[in-house]
């Protein structure tokens, strides 16, 4: 039985984050569908941009985390991040950064020096992942994935192109390394063609369109636009039109209580204001000055 289409949710209007990241949130820890997309918290999508070379440094500066991960997802671009926790580096077109806050960090993330001197097209996808209760407090931790580090997998006779992120895709194991079981797909077509993947049941399912459109259940899936799915169910099926480009994510839900502030994601409110409290005491950590 295939999973069915709950919702699209079109791109709301942009905010900066920053002065690097001109993002749309698709959804958050307050969405009314959190049901259907736990384990994944908040997605910030930064539509493809066009940035005239500058020599200032265009993104965010230092700032906490604590009792989650974010994954960045350079589809066009480059972004370099460094952590407290001794992560860093720079991914360019086609990276992921994967980095696990877990018990708290201190990071930044900037434009990479060589994509402000010479300008670009910039596009950025940056997904908040949930920790489960018992690995909030675990030591953070950092993984980097250049393009050529992601297996890829071609379906349909090739006229489908999916690198596997994580999870696993016809016997072939992702490039991260998760808590939960999360398999996230990045899927590309040759040409118009119908799509059937088999998931887990009872696992939440989103797809991003970043490219041309896709259909579902007769319905549009424009650029930039996100489909939610319902839970019940083994797989999802939809048509990609040529060119089309899509970000699949699906895990298994955490069904725990869900307390947020700010930067930090925990189960309770008394975890929050201890989160703050570390994070004031200097306890997440600090960033070496670059000077």
């Amino acid at each position: 039985m295939n999973k069915r289409l709950l919702k699209i949710v079109h791109p709301r209007e942009r905010h900066w984050v920053g002065d690097g990241f001109h993002v749309s949130t698709l959804f958050s820890p307050s969405s009314e569908d959190y049901k259907h997309i736990t384990p994944f918290i908040m997605l910030d999508h930064a539509p493809a941009e066009y940035f005239p070379p500058t020599d200032k440094k265009l993104g965010v500066g230092e700032h906490p985390h604590r009792g989650f991960e974010t994954v960045t997802f350079a589809i066009k671009g480059e972004i370099t991040h460094r952590d407290s926790g001794g992560g860093g580096g720079t991914i360019q077109t086609g990276g992921v950064q994967w980095m696990s806050a877990a018990s708290g960090v201190v990071h930044d993330e900037f434009h990479s020096e060589n994509f402000s001197r010479e300008g670009g097209e910039f596009e950025m996808v940056q997904l908040w992942v949930n920790l489960p209760a018992k690995n909030k407090m675990d030591k953070p931790r950092y993984q980097s994935m250049d393009e050529q580090d992601i297996p890829t997998v071609f379906l349909n006779d090739g006229k489908i192109k999916a690198k596997v992120v994580a999870g696993s895709l016809e016997n072939t194991k992702g490039a991260a390394n998760t808590f939960t079981p999360i398999n996230i797909y990045e899927l590309e077509a040759s040409e118009k063609n119908l799509l059937k993947l088999e998931l887990p049941i009872g696992s939440n399912t989103l797809m991003l369109q970043l490219q041309g459109n896709s259909e579902i259940e007769g319905k549009t899936l424009a650029q930039n636009s996100i489909a939610l799915f319902e839970r019940d169910g083994q797989a999802v099926e939809f048509e990609l039109e040529k060119g089309a480009k899509i970000l699949l994510l699906n895990g298994e839900p955490i069904d725990e209580p869900l307390a947020c502030y700010g930067p930090f994601v925990m189960n309770t409110r008394q975890e929050i204001m201890q989160a703050i409290e570390d994070f004031q005491n200097g306890k997440m950590g600090q960033l070496v000055n670059e000077n």
